[in-house]
């Protein structure tokens, strides 16, 4: 893994200057994982799903992306990048780009176009195999067209579509484990990290980007306008999701499994993670008593799910 004086010395690939908000998860992840990308050995090529990403980083006639870089529609993402990985293997195979020259693939694209709209695509491209990193950088809604909830959004948490009032208490559901159906798929490497825990972020991308074969990264990104967040929390709120175990550390490396555990000078409550965060203050009410222990049932469950996983991979 490269040390930080060496990523820090290496090209930026994400402009500053770009209309996202401050604070935005989106930005952080992207200047991170392509930070990880060592291109003295080979070139990058981004494609980019609809979303705040994409709609603040090339408004017309303006760019941030420093690298070749293509916008395609939110539910296409797997799809468009995998196309251009073929196209490249195409062109290679009838000469007209030289065979020593390596260039890797990376689509990016939010919890909305990545859990929803653009699962089909994506999950299309792991199955065949295309020589590609996904990056889904995870806010827990769809930020860019009023916080609606996606199946990111966390069980409790208020979104504009999942609203607050005598009746609903927030989201209901229990948020999709992409990271795990991503590992379904039987790729070589599939992670999960946040902005807020750069060393473990960016050796993971430095994994993916030296797969020869899909990869996944699975980041969690706070927006800090859906969240209800000061704009300078976003990486201490990271670590709070990290430390509370509502959001683990793991990768899945050819099969085998291992999760980041959490040192227990740093362990705190899933309260002090939701406290800060206006999305879920009703959580802390008189009558919800009940849905915050389903909850931290819930963590308490996944933890458990992984150290399972983790057992179960031992013996691969």
């Amino acid at each position: 893994m490269a040390n930080i004086k060496e990523l820090s010395s290496r090209p930026e690939s994400l402009a500053p200057g770009h209309r996202l908000c401050g604070g935005c998860g989106a930005s952080i992840a992207v200047r991170q994982v392509l930070m990880a990308a060592d291109r003295d050995k080979y070139d990058v090529v981004a494609s980019n799903a609809t979303g705040c990403l994409e709609v603040s980083t090339s408004i017309f006639p303006y760019t941030a992306w420093e690298i070749p870089w293509i916008h395609n529609a939110f539910a296409n993402a797997g799809a468009t990048c995998s196309g251009i990985e073929a196209a490249y293997k195409g062109l290679k195979r009838a000469g007209k780009i030289p065979a020593d020259k390596k260039i890797k693939f990376v689509a990016f694209g939010g919890d909305g176009g990545t859990y929803d709209i653009g699962l089909q695509s994506l999950s299309g491209a792991m199955e065949r195999g295309h020589d590609m990193v996904y990056v889904c950088y995870d806010n827990g809604a769809y930020m860019n067209t009023g916080i609606q909830r996606s199946s990111a959004t966390p069980k409790g948490a208020w979104a504009t579509t999942s609203e607050v009032g005598k009746v609903g208490k927030g989201k209901p559901e229990v948020r999709k484990d992409l990271t795990s159906i991503m590992a379904a798929h039987g790729i070589k490497y599939v992670a999960q990290s946040t902005v807020g825990h750069w060393r473990d972020l960016t050796m993971k991308a430095e994994k993916a980007f030296n797969v020869d074969g899909p990869a996944f990264l699975n980041v969690l990104a706070p927006c800090p306008r859906g969240w209800r967040i000061p704009s300078d929390m976003t990486t201490e709120i990271c670590r709070m999701a990290v430390n509370s175990k509502f959001w683990p550390l793991f990768e899945v490396e050819d099969g085998v499994w291992h999760v980041t555990p959490v040192r227990e000078k740093n362990a705190i409550s899933l309260e002090e993670f939701l406290k800060p965060q206006g999305r879920f203050k009703h959580l802390f009410k008189p009558g919800a008593e009940d849905l915050l222990q389903e909850m931290k049932d819930d963590v308490d469950a996944y933890w458990a799910y992984l150290m399972g996983r983790v057992e179960g991979s031992k013996n691969l």
